[in-house]
């Protein structure tokens, strides 16, 4: 009997076991759990309603006591003894010691004759892994040893959350501000199946709708929340971008906006040049104006005012500001005729009417109205958007649009808008003291996307493989990678084994060996969560939430010589010679060091499995106190929700949000169409975080096979029935799945699933090439490009295919 059915089969006569609190890490929703024990094994882990984020567990937490049990799971330190070109790589097992000296000593190589930015350091989405455990202390790592170049997949998950919202708010919204869905009257989800991805905000959001929140759902699939949603808006996939514009109009046409918002917290007032298109500076008025200050119109006078971003401040009350009208303003060169923000913004998005927004959307344009109606008079409004709106070609315009259109209802930072919930005072420990401007500007992809990833030290995948293949900007010649399956989860599979194995030395921790991991110099075990402690410091999703400080215990003994990412790390660091940044390879000081400010010790949280409570509360409209140094506003350039972005003006992108067609779709790719008519797009399955455990059986065994959706019109014209394996075919390539009806999609819509390799032995699936013949690798025949040329963003969610029978 193997180790997994045992844990099924236990002795109902054996020890009952102990409860021990805890949460399970396995994607972002972190969720409260209560772990049972006994004799030393893992038996079950099932939600703990006291806890936050408890109130719901996933398969995939549940499947728990399976993933540390698993007998293929890697136990021992391994090193390459064949080329990378091998079918076998001979790997033999090594000491720690070895392992780990053998890396200290090719990287500090590396690092001493090409430069400490030729090694990249990876690292699986802390969104879907794990990693959120210790992906700080890698960035330490990171920086601590000069490189600027961190792989993490954000232009494919993160950058719309978190990074493009900078050039609008100055913060991460709504990466980091959360939806305040206990106060909410209206929740608004784009691209963001929280079934899927974040249970805790699934729950919550039941919870509101049972008091009476309405719930909106934009979404290719009806996945699901969607299925309860008063307004589901099925937008054809990469067409986000005109959704938002046009909800934008009919939300300024009905003048359903908080003006007052609009005013006083927004550039929307400053004048633009209508003959540079660049905003009026008050330089541009007299010589001795000052370049840093911009225009306003005021109505009052009829005359120009200065805005001073320095303080955040107008030189008179912003009731007074016009946002309508062009006007004529004596410059010093002569009259100039200039515009405000708002009006540009009411003038392009004019062109964007519901009917408009209909024939490139597939939304009804009655439901687009309905939408903007609920969307005003059911505020509060909180939302969140996810990877469904990052995987494309125009991410970044999409992101600046939904901001607009979320500007517009005045909600940010106030109650049941969203929020940057108070977060517990602790030290940073990501080192960004640790690394010199000089070295960040060497970010691999910097001089292709100036505002892109690179800019907060992040690199793209296409990036990457450039920059080990091509040598662009630079040859990449390491790679320190914690956990991503680069081969399948990125685009362009082939391209990514290729640059692998250019690398010079690239060293792999993992769970499982993978397709990446194979090609990999030096192999490292890496325990599971459970088998190791692990510090949380909030929990994000409300205010309760990350008010609660955790440590994690060590449910079980790890399985062989199996260290924790945090141990890999830290004693890397020591062997690197880096050890005073890691407070010498003593984790519990480094914790100790980060919890300070906190006033909660290592000691108290030992004591309290479950967490202790900080008394930390929420503060509304942050943006409206004034600071101590006498300003006020958003951390933006401006000072102002920048609906106009001077920075991207500065840098040749559109300043106001623009749509842009996708660049692989019907319209843009018409020649491609007449053999690839249906348009492609993908999602997550509840199942699997990503490209992982598909080899656990409770988990496999409920879903066995690959899936493509598509609409029962779709599948009949093609002579393919509902169970049938097919052929998803693209210029790329074509991959194995079986067909899933889903009469629900739109019919010229399929929908597939990247991540598909591993065998799961124990209910009797097959594993899947991830190259050639037989694959079922999506990702093997997805692209890299054309991608978002702000952000490097893949296609992933938006190009085109046929489907045939196999």
């Amino acid at each position: 009997m193997s180790t997994t059915a045992r844990l099924h089969h236990r002795d109902p006569t054996a020890p009952a076991g102990v409860d021990v609190p805890t949460f399970c890490p396995l994607c972002v929703s972190r969720c409260g759990a209560t772990a049972t024990v006994a004799e030393g094994v893992l038996t079950s882990l099932r939600p703990d309603p006291t806890h936050p984020t408890g109130a719901a567990l996933c398969v995939k937490g549940k499947a728990a006591p399976e993933i540390v049990a698993h007998r293929d799971r890697l136990l021992h330190p391994l090193r390459r003894t064949r080329p990378k070109g091998a079918s076998d790589p001979g790997w033999e097992t090594i000491t720690w010691d070895e392992a780990l000296d053998t890396v200290a000593q090719r990287l500090t190589g590396l690092a001493r004759e090409h430069g400490p930015e030729c090694v990249v350091f990876g690292s699986s989405s802390p969104s879907t892994s794990a990693m959120s455990d210790s992906v700080d202390w890698l960035t330490r790592l990171r920086r601590a040893f000069g490189s600027p170049n961190l792989c993490v997949s954000m232009e494919l998950c993160g950058w719309g959350r978190y990074l493009a919202p900078l050039y609008t708010f100055g913060a991460p919204v709504p990466g980091a501000y959360m939806p305040d869905l206990e106060r909410a009257e209206c929740i608004l989800y784009w691209g963001y199946n929280p079934s899927v991805a974040r249970l805790a905000h699934a729950t919550a959001t039941t919870a509101a709708l049972r008091r009476g929140a309405k719930l909106v759902v934009v979404d290719p699939r009806r996945a699901g929340l969607a299925s309860k949603a008063d307004h589901w808006l099925r937008v054809r996939p990469g067409t986000d971008t005109a959704l938002a514009l046009s909800l934008t109009h009919v939300m300024l046409d009905n003048g359903w906006y908080d003006v007052d918002f609009v005013r006083r917290w927004t550039n929307a007032p400053l004048l633009v040049r209508d003959d540079t298109g660049r905003l009026l500076r008050e330089s541009d008025l007299h010589d001795d104006g000052d370049a840093k200050r911009f225009v306003a119109w005021d109505a009052t006078t009829a005359a120009p005012v200065s805005y001073d971003p320095g303080t955040g401040r107008c030189a008179v009350d912003e009731d007074r500001l016009s946002l309508t009208r062009t006007v004529q303003v004596d410059a010093e060169d002569g009259p100039v005729s200039c515009t405000p923000v708002f009006e540009l913004i009411r003038r392009g998005c004019a062109a964007m009417s519901p009917e408009a927004a209909e024939h490139i959307t597939g939304v009804p344009a009655d439901t687009i109205v309905e939408t903007a109606r609920t969307l005003w008079h059911s505020r509060p409004v909180a939302f969140y958007a996810w990877s469904g709106v990052e995987q494309h070609s125009n991410a970044t315009q999409t992101a600046r649009a939904m901001g607009q259109l979320y500007a517009l209802t005045g909600c940010l930072d106030a109650p049941g808008g969203n929020v940057l919930f108070t977060p517990v005072p602790t030290n940073p420990i990501d080192g960004a003291e640790l690394i010199s401007a000089e070295q960040r500007a060497k970010a691999i992809g910097l001089d292709r996307h100036p505002l892109g990833p690179p800019r907060f030290e992040f690199v793209t995948g296409e990036d990457f493989y450039r920059a080990a293949l091509e040598g662009v900007p630079y040859r990449a010649r390491g790679l320190v990678n914690f956990g991503t399956n680069y081969v399948m989860s990125h685009p362009d599979s082939g391209r990514g084994r290729d640059a692998l194995a250019s690398l010079d030395f690239f060293v792999h921790a993992d769970l499982f060996m993978s397709p990446t991991a194979e090609l990999a110099d030096i192999v490292l075990p890496v325990t599971t969560p459970f088998e190791a402690e692990a510090l949380r410091v909030g929990f994000e999703v409300s205010q309760e939430a990350q008010s609660l400080v955790q440590l994690r215990r060590r449910l079980v003994a790890p399985r062989g010589e199996a260290r924790s990412d945090l141990q890999i790390i830290f004693a890397l660091a020591v062997r690197l010679g880096l050890g005073d940044s890691f407070f010498g390879g003593d984790l519990e000081a480094a914790w100790r060091h980060q919890l300070a400010p906190s006033g909660v010790t290592l000691e108290q949280l030992r004591a309290q499995p479950a967490g202790v409570r900080v008394p930390v509360h929420t503060a509304y409209r942050k943006f409206a106190q004034e600071q101590e140094s006498g300003t006020r506003g958003f951390p933006t350039p401006s000072r102002k929700v920048e609906l106009w972005s001077e920075t991207f003006a500065e840098h040749g992108y559109p300043p106001l949000a623009r749509f842009d067609e996708p660049a692989i779709s019907p319209v843009s790719r018409p020649e491609v169409a007449r053999a690839f008519p249906l348009i492609l797009t993908c999602a997550k399955s509840l199942r699997f975080c990503e490209s992982q455990h598909r080899n656990i059986a409770s988990l496999r065994g409920a879903e066995p096979d690959p899936e493509v959706e598509l609409h029962p019109s779709t599948a009949q014209a093609r002579g393919v029935q509902g169970g049938d394996w097919v052929v998803v075919s693209t210029p790329q390539g074509g991959i194995r799945a079986r067909a899933k009806l889903n009469k629900n999609l739109a019919p010229d819509v399929v929908c597939g699933q990247h991540g598909w390799w591993q065998a799961g032995p124990e209910v009797d699936q097959p594993g899947y090439p991830p190259y050639g013949p037989g694959s079922a690798n999506l990702n093997l025949v997805l692209t890299q490009g054309p991608s978002d040329p702000v952000s490097g963003s893949a296609p992933l969610r938006a190009s085109l295919c046929e489907i045939g029978l196999a």
